[in-house]
């Protein structure tokens, strides 16, 4: 094995190209040169005596073998920035930052009242919420970015290296707004759902899957008017303005449901049911605060399920 030895450099460089699937992107990000990273990547590769990048196309894939040493270096970085954040908290008195990745169903029905129960232990510590695409914040939990995602199970070849603990389950929903034409009749004739705009996630999302499936199985394949979104905002309004239907995980919309400015389609969606909870990374270590937020969200969901 080479002499060299692994530093923090090679750790943020490796991390930043596998984030970006991208050299280029990644020297952007770390604003560097591109020479540099790759200079960086190969030093890394001498050390641990096997290829971790491959040129795919335009782009890069990792390796089988960088696969495995990107789970242990995600947790390397995220230790460090554990420590980081310990030494600023006394300094400063106060908590490191609670990261945390929310799908949109859990941002608009669970996070709200999670986060005012945590508040209210003032822990001196502050809390990051994100939302996205399911599989963009896994890879960031994956490398130390987040410390946890609460949403829905991911498919088994993206929870490698995740540990899952189950919440509650949840269905997709067609949503449409007050005194839509389909609401006319108790009765609905599904194929009458694509004489409207149809919005729904796009592919790659988490609930794209129980969509399609769905959608075939009531043969309901040609949809001439689609809207993909993973803008939660985007669709309430649309809704709204609109004689679309909304094919969503119904946690997105439960209050306007509730609040009467929505309405759910007469459709049996029980199939699409699936599991959502808590996601962090397997061998993490939980700070006290991160305990805390995951039992205030515990708290909540059991409340509302």
């Amino acid at each position: 094995m080479s002499q060299l030895r692994v530093r923090f450099r090679h750790l943020q460089t490796f991390l930043e190209v596998a984030r970006q699937k991208s050299v280029s992107t990644a020297a952007e990000m770390l604003h560097v040169s591109q020479p540099a990273v790759t200079k960086t990547i190969r030093e890394l590769e001498a050390v641990l005596g096997t290829k971790l990048v491959e040129k795919d196309g335009r782009g890069i894939r990792i390796t089988r073998q960088g696969e495995v040493f990107l789970r242990h270096a995600g947790t390397s970085v995220a230790a460090i920035q554990q420590g980081i954040d310990s030494v600023k908290r006394e300094l400063g008195g106060r908590g490191p930052t609670v990261r945390v990745g929310a799908l949109p169903t859990v941002s608009a029905r669970v996070m709200p009242k999670a986060v005012e129960l945590f508040l209210k232990e003032e822990s001196g510590t502050g809390i990051r919420v994100v939302t996205g695409e399911n599989t963009v914040m896994l890879n960031q939990l994956r490398v130390g970015d987040l410390d946890m995602v609460v949403g829905r199970l991911a498919a088994p070849e993206l929870m490698q290296g995740l540990a899952f603990e189950h919440l509650y389950s949840e269905q997709i929903a067609f949503v449409v707004r007050k005194g839509h034409p389909l609401l006319a009749s108790d009765k609905l004739a599904f194929d009458r759902i694509g004489e409207f705009p149809v919005l729904m996630p796009p592919p790659g999302s988490v609930i794209r899957p129980f969509v399609d499936r769905f959608l075939i199985t009531h043969g309901l394949v040609d949809l001439p008017t689609l809207i993909e979104t993973v803008s939660d905002s985007f669709g309430r309004a649309f809704v709204r303005s609109n004689d679309a239907v909304w094919i969503i995980s119904f946690g997105v919309v439960a209050n306007e449901v509730a609040q009467g400015s929505f309405a759910t389609l007469p459709v049996d969606t029980s199939e699409t049911r699936g599991s959502v909870g808590l996601t962090t990374r397997g061998d993490a270590t939980l700070s006290p605060q991160m305990i805390m937020l995951m039992q205030t969200i515990r708290d909540v969901t059991a409340q509302e399920n």
